[in-house]
Parts: structure tokens; C-alpha cells; sequence
């Protein structure tokens, strides 16, 4: 077993390259906001460079998940752990030549920040069976688990603060988001180096990862449970990427700041609702699971009639700066609330009822699907914006694709692992 020191240090690096991940994000979009009160670009523009940079994350994740893996099982998981960072420091240094040579800089450097976080992912799970016990395995990935969240929130807050607070000084962004990277690079740096595996070969690790993706599609239940828990990641990078421009055009927030905190309540909503799903659904129990998906639908549509019923718009509290919309803040709780009772039971499902000695595979499948997700939130919101949608019709639109897969989805009552 590995020194005790790895694993405080794999969570320090871990909590602040995930800020990092959602802080350079905020920064770069951040900067839409003001170009377009400007009149230097319009609202389509804003919408449209929204969703290329926040799509950008996601490709790596979809095109280099198998070499990742192997990878990651082949050389030793604090090797990729430091590598990773080290690429999102590169990718923070090609975002501000931006400064000089303009935003096509800040493509190149956020998908390189994004082939990091590819290479970071598997070696931060995988490292755990490593440098701990097992009986210590379940509360080290829960905790893991939990610090990625407070670190998603954290960092799109923080990165939309540096977005407003240096709107004119973009240099010193780059300059904090990069020392937050340089800081996880460090912590990672000092970990006891852990095994590496010289046998692992590249075409049988990649001939493993398609088999069992076959074996999971040709599962009817667990075909439907993946495609499920990628509807889930389609409706949250959908809205994600919509944020700014409803809360610009429609909510009239002022600053990027405000505009975050609408992801802020979302999430408290889906944190409520997985800790609910906990209490009241068993393993394996999917029963309402197709009434969590239709209320979630219904919840979308009510936020597509923000725009034209006015209720939804008083009373609203000033505290301090911040602009609280109430009924708007209890509408996103409540759609987060609903998204995380659709998701945990799939969630658990997969895991319980996928083969344990492939749990890893199947874990890694369903990022393959989330991923593929995303991907397609991305290009539906860009071709929606093509077609002249307005960022309310983008959540109609969307409620309604949720309802028609949520009819087709109803997993079947069993299923054996594939």
C-alpha cells in the first residue's frame, strides 16, 4: 500500500484541476457577455461561440476514451495524473495568446485543457484500488465524487467572477485559472509514484472496450438504462450552454456572475433529488422512473414560458449584488430535483446489474454514452440557433425531446449482464 500521503494529495489535485476545468470556461465565455452588450458581436454570435467553446470539452472525452484507458493501464497512474495538469497548463498559455492573436487561440487551448481532463479522468478512479484499502473504496469515490461537484460549482462561479471583475485584464484570468492548474500539477507531482503495467497491449485493451460495448447494447434493459443517463447529461449540458443567453435576453441578468448561479440552483435541485431517489427507490427500481422523465419535460416547458408569462418574473430579492428572480430559482430547483430522480436509478441499476468483474468497462462505456450526449446537446442548441430558435424555444424544444425518448425508453422489468 501506498504512502498516506497519496491520497490527501490525489484530492487536493483533483478538487482544483476540476475548478480549473469549469473557472477557464467561465473566463472564456465570460467574455461574450460583454462583446455582445458592446454590439461587437450579435446575439446569435454569442450563442453560437457558447455552445463551439463549451462543446469543445466533450470531444476528447468521445475520440480518445480508448487510447485513455490504455493509457492509463499500461503506465503508472500518477505519471497521467501530473500529465494531465500539465496539459491544462498548456492550454491556459494557448488561451492567452488570444490576447494577441485572437479567439481562435482560445479554441485550440480550451480543447487542449479538455485532452487533459480525457487523461486525467480514468487514472483518478482507477488510482484509488491503488493507494487504499478496499474496504475504504465506496467512501474514497463518494468523496472524490462530492469534491467534483463543489469543484464544478466553485469553479463556473469563480470563473464568472474573473470574467466580470477582469473584462478588460483577460491576461489575469488566464494568469490565476493557470496558477490553479500549476498548483494541482504540483500536488499530483508529489505522489509516491504508483505500478506500471509493461503486458497491457493497446489492441487488447481496445478489443476489451468494444466487446463489452456490444455486449451492454445487445442487454435491452442496460441499453436503455445508458441511453437514459445520456438523456440526463443532454438535458444538463443543454441548459448549460442556454444559461447565457436566457438569462441575458429573457431574465435581463447584468453580469456573468448572475448568470452562474442559475447552474448553482439547477444543481442544488439535482443534489436534493439523487438524495431523495436514495430514500425512496431500492436497486434495480425503475418503476417511476418514466414519470420522473415526464415531469422533467414539464419542468423545461415552464422554463420556455418564462419569456411570456409574467408571473414568473416577481418577486425578486436584492441581496447585496446578487439579482434572485424568486419563482425562476425555485422553477430550476425543481427541475434539478426531478433530473436527479430520473438519473440515480438508472445510475445504480447500471452498476448493480452490469457483470462486477466489468463494472470498470461499463463505467467507461457510460462515460462514452454521457459524453456522446453532451455532444449532441451542443449541436442541438447550435442548430437551433442556425434555425433562428430563441433561447426560450431552445428548453421547448429540448422538453420536448425528452418526452418522446422518455415514451420510448421504458426499460425492461429484467435483464442479464452482458
Amino acid at each position: 500500500m501506498k504512502p498516506r500521503r497519496n491520497y490527501p494529495l490525489l484530492l487536493a489535485g483533483q478538487f482544483l484541476g476540476a475548478f480549473g476545468d469549469n473557472a477557464i470556461l467561465a473566463v472564456i465565455v465570460g467574455q461574450l457577455t460583454y462583446l455582445a452588450k458592446s454590439g461587437a458581436i450579435t446575439a446569435a454570435e454569442l450563442r453560437t461561440g457558447n455552445t463551439v467553446y463549451t462543446s469543445l470539452l466533450f470531444v476528447p472525452y468521445v475520440l480518445l476514451a480508448p487510447l485513455a484507458g490504455y493509457l492509463n493501464d499500461r503506465f503508472a497512474k500518477t505519471s497521467w495524473l501530473v500529465g494531465g495538469n500539465a496539459l491544462k497548463v498548456l492550454g491556459t498559455g494557448l488561451c492567452a495568446l488570444s490576447v494577441w492573436f485572437g479567439p481562435a487561440w482560445q479554441g485550440l487551448g480550451y480543447l487542449m485543457v479538455g485532452i487533459g481532463a480525457c487523461f486525467y479522468g480514468p487514472a483518478k478512479y482507477g488510482i484509488l484500488p491503488e493507494i487504499l484499502p478496499r474496504e475504504r473504496l465506496v467512501k474514497a469515490n463518494g468523496l472524490v465524487e462530492l469534491l467534483t461537484l463543489v469543484a464544478i460549482l466553485g469553479g463556473a462561479i469563480a470563473g464568472s467572477v474573473l470574467a466580470d471583475v477582469f473584462k478588460d485584464r483577460v491576461l489575469v484570468s488566464y494568469g490565476v485559472v493557470g496558477g490553479i492548474f500549476g498548483a494541482a500539477l504540483l500536488f499530483n507531482f508529489f505522489m509516491t509514484p504508483t505500478p506500471h503495467k509493461a503486458d497491457v497491449a493497446p489492441g487488447r485493451s481496445v478489443r476489451e472496450f468494444t466487446g463489452h460495448l456490444r455486449g451492454l447494447l445487445h442487454a435491452p434493459r442496460l441499453a436503455r438504462v445508458l441511453i437514459g443517463t445520456a438523456l440526463f447529461w443532454v438535458c444538463g449540458a443543454a441548459m448549460k450552454i442556454n444559461f447565457q443567453p436566457w438569462g441575458l435576453e429573457v431574465l435581463r441578468l447584468p453580469d456573468n456572475t448572475q448568470i452562474a448561479l442559475l447552474g448553482l440552483w439547477l444543481s442544488v435541485g439535482v443534489m436534493g433529488g439523487s438524495l431523495l431517489a436514495g430514500q425512496w427507490h431500492a436497486v434495480g427500481d425503475l418503476r417511476r422512473t418514466p414519470a420522473y422523465g415526464f415531469l422533467l419535460a414539464g419542468l423545461l416547458a415552464l422554463l420556455w414560458s418564462v419569456d411570456s408569462l409574467g408571473f414568473w418574473r416577481s418577486p425578486v430579492a436584492q441581496l447585496g449584488p446578487l439579482h434572485l428572480v424568486v419563482p425562476v430559482v425555485l422553477l430550476l430547483v425543481a427541475t434539478g430535483v426531478a433530473a436527479g430522480l430520473f438519473l440515480i436509478p438508472l445510475n445504480a441499476t447500471l452498476q448493480a446489474e452490469s457483470d462486477p468483474a466489468k463494472l470498470g468497462k461499463t463505467i467507461a462505456v457510460q462515460n462514452l454514452f454521457d459524453n456522446l450526449g453532451m455532444l449532441l446537446a451542443g449541436a442541438y442548441v447550435f442548430a437551433g440557433v442556425k434555425a433562428g430558435l430563441s433561447s426560450s424555444g431552445v428548453f421547448l424544444g429540448l422538453a420536448a425531446g425528452v418526452a418522446l425518448l422518455v415514451a420510448w425508453l421504458r426499460p425492461p422489468v429484467k435483464s442479464a449482464a452482458p
